[in-house]
């Protein structure tokens, strides 16, 4: 099989399964939370430190709030089935960098790589996450040049893939939909702020062999739980989020 089409079969079954496979990499977290608890601790446990690396986190979910705020329905969605682009996006955020949705889950799961406090733990997962989701793109990228061809040709080579470039930047042709934002990512949100609470929860009981949680947690998690019950009830028995298109 020629490389081109191995690679899009691998990105297509990478894509299919991106909401979970990230995840193999929270034993490995809690492995060196264990036997490396001397130095851990004092990155988990500390104040300072966490709230740089929750504002790390809260800079990728902005990201991927800018991006889902601008869009239309039928493209950058969570949709785990097949590809799918109703249309090309290529102003706003788009205009800057082709896949800010994973520019945006970089800076999200790199709070909680800088988290644990290992610098080679955070240069070992950067590079698990370039490969990883370079397949991914990859076979999206795919799809949009059969899809769209020269439209997608002469945005791609203006638009670089992942690291942003904001002198070209150009006005989103889609005003911003704050509904949409919340209808969408609180799951990421809730998401983030359990894995936060959980690694400190853990790195507490391998080093004082009891559950607890530093209070800067307690209240991120309970703001970040009390969010997403509002907005996941809002969604099921309310059309308040809903916007016509979006």
């Amino acid at each position: 099989m020629p490389l081109r089409e191995e690679f899009e079969i691998s990105g297509n079954w990478l894509f299919r399964r991106r909401g979970w496979l990230p995840l193999l990499l929270y034993p490995f977290a809690i492995a060196l939370l264990y036997f490396y608890r001397d130095k851990t601790y004092a990155c988990v446990t500390s104040t300072f430190w966490s709230t740089v690396c929750l504002l790390v986190s809260l800079a990728g979910l902005f990201v991927r709030a800018l991006t889902v705020g601008h869009t239309p329905k039928g493209t950058s969605g969570r949709n785990t089935d097949k590809q799918v682009a109703e249309c090309l996006n290529h102003t706003g955020i788009y205009s800057v960098v082709r896949h800010p949705l994973y520019l945006g889950n970089f800076l999200m799961w790199l709070g909680l790589f800088l988290f644990i406090g290992i610098w080679w733990f955070v240069v070992i997962c950067a590079l698990a996450f370039w490969l990883y989701y370079e397949r991914i793109m990859f076979a999206e990228e795919e799809f949009l040049r059969r899809h769209y061809s020269q439209i997608y040709e002469t945005w791609a080579s203006q638009t670089p893939a992942f690291f942003p470039r904001l002198s070209g930047w150009r006005a989103s042709t889609l005003p911003f939909s704050l509904r949409n934002v919340l209808k969408r990512e609180y799951n990421g949100l809730l998401a983030m702020v359990v894995s936060f609470t959980l690694l400190n929860a853990i790195s507490h009981f391998f080093v004082q062999q009891r559950l607890q949680v530093d209070e800067f947690w307690q209240i991120i998690f309970g703001a970040g739980v009390l969010i997403f019950l509002v907005l996941r009830s809002l969604k099921k028995y309310t059309h308040v989020l809903e916007i016509a298109g979006r």
